[in-house]
């Protein structure tokens, strides 16, 4: 879960954008949208792979 404290002197829209910026460092967008719909399993697994396969390459 994701909070952001206010800090002295800031304002409403600065405060949105910290909590913005935290949310797709935490990948919490990416994971909405990726849940929105269906996948299969076999494309969570070629999924997986193809992840798993850029980090061995790095």
């Amino acid at each position: 879960m994701l909070k952001v404290k206010v800090r002295s002197g800031e304002s409403v829209q600065q405060m949105i954008r910290r909590f913005k910026k935290l949310c797709e460092k935490e990948g919490l967008i990416r994971d909405m949208k990726r849940m929105a719909y269906y996948e299969k399993p076999s494309e969570k697994n070629r999924r997986r792979m193809r992840k798993a396969q850029r980090t061995v390459n790095r």
